[in-house]
């Protein structure tokens, strides 16, 4: 993987994507979550971001479960709980719904810890969905302190239940609890375990495909958790084109907007962008109130309408008509956003990730050794895959006062987890 920009990319992708082609999700981005599970117009309750899910299946009488899903061994003892087994989770409480999966917040009776239980329902005549197809497949490869752990699968006739480590917020409502830009010094740490996480997966050739705050998890410490693999592929041959009904439409790139299906690890790199601008600004960079067309117009009033001399290439996609599109120039990024200039290389970083050609974007690991960084740790460049940054002395998460802090999460009218801490 390149190492300087995404552009190198796509000359060393491997032939891996095994996974059916993209059913055509429409996206259409609000400030709820984006549930693939869920058709358009359902109304749903939610908790933490819905990936922070998976359930407990109905009891073992409901369908033997598929040796081939198992992900641990038994306990010797026939009558003690195990793992793959239905009953080897205890619901406590329900945290969302959805049209084909429910979530709950539960408990292991193997180890006694919380877990959070998706239960995707299964219908003969349709089979399992693909999502929950995709999203097992990649989460059960891979192990990394920044992304969410699936614990278990268990697969009955009736339902398909995805055990994942229970996280007690996502940083959608953690933002909510600190209105108008986190910490600078929380920015750095949550904006560096998302690219370790990025760096990871892209290294293994997977796309996230859809980075939004909500599918970021917050656990008590700080730790921050990609979850939410649903919409994400392995990426396939450079010349294989994917659905661009992908990425909820305020972190969509314009790319992807224009109707591109040929992309690689730039496509989540934009999101990275927005979701850093949104973190110290506190409100979403590119807010589209209306439709593609509006939410086009938002990324080019800031960052200039593109040309063929600003990215090459940009006529022949398919919804890009020039005369569609007011000509604006750019802009320097602190005057739409003006928190990026109190802190020292945030401006550049975020421009090297918001470039709307997208061969121009930083990659994940080049944007892990930016200047804006330099104030961490040295040690937390040596890290192992499984080990959290806050493993790493005085690496803490800070109040305006200095002080370190913890993120407790307490639960609100919904029962949805959320941080109760100052930023």
């Amino acid at each position: 993987m390149s190492t300087h920009s995404c552009q190198g990319t796509d000359s060393v992708i491997k032939p891996l994507d095994t996974i059916p082609e993209d059913k055509k999700v429409r996206v259409q981005r609000t400030q709820s979550s984006f549930d693939p599970f869920e058709k358009p117009n359902s109304q749903v309750k939610r908790v933490h971001s819905e990936n922070n899910a998976c359930i407990n299946a109905k009891s073992s009488s409901a369908g033997k479960e598929s040796p081939k899903l198992r992900r641990h061994s038994s306990p010797s003892s026939p009558t003690s709980p195990r793992f793959g087994k239905a009953d080897s989770y205890e619901k406590l409480e329900k945290l969302g719904e959805g049209s084909y999966a429910t979530v709950y917040k539960g408990k292991s009776k193997v180890n006694g810890k919380l877990v959070a239980l998706k239960v995707i329902r299964l219908q003969e005549e349709e089979g399992t969905p693909f999502t929950a197809i995709r999203e097992a497949s990649l989460l059960k490869g891979l192990k990394h302190a920044n992304i969410v752990l699936l614990h278990d699968i268990i697969h009955t006739k009736e339902t398909l239940t995805l055990v994942f480590e229970y996280v007690h917020t996502d940083l959608c409502q953690y933002m909510d609890k600190h209105p108008g830009g986190l910490h600078p010094h929380n920015v750095k740490l949550f904006l560096f375990q998302l690219l370790r996480g990025l760096s990871y997966i892209h290294q293994r050739y997977i796309l996230h495909r859809d980075l939004k705050p909500q599918n970021l998890l917050i656990s008590d410490t700080g730790e921050l958790k990609l979850a939410d693999f649903g919409l994400a592929r392995a990426k396939s041959v450079p010349s294989h084109t994917y659905s661009n009904e992908v990425v909820t439409l305020w972190y969509r790139p314009p790319d992807v907007l224009l109707g591109s299906t040929d992309y690689s690890t730039c496509l989540d790199m934009w999101g990275v962008g927005c979701i850093f601008i949104e973190m110290i600004q506190g409100v979403a960079a590119f807010p589209g109130m209306k439709d593609i067309q509006d939410q086009l117009e938002r990324i080019f009033l800031v960052l200039g309408t593109p040309s063929e001399d600003t990215w090459p290439g940009v006529n022949s996609l398919p919804h890009f008509k020039a005369d569609r599109f007011t000509v604006y120039s750019a802009k320097k990024l602190r005057q739409a956003w003006n928190k990026l200039g109190y802190v020292d290389h945030a401006e550049e970083l975020a421009f090297r990730f918001l470039q709307c050609f997208p061969k121009n974007r930083l990659s994940a690991q080049a944007a892990l050794n930016h200047e804006y960084f330099g104030s961490l740790p040295p040690r937390l460049w040596e890290l192992q895959d499984m080990s959290s940054i806050f493993t790493v002395p005085n690496v803490k998460l800070q109040t305006e006062s200095g002080d370190s802090i913890k993120v407790c999460a307490r639960r609100n009218s919904h029962g949805k987890a959320s941080s109760g801490s100052k930023h």
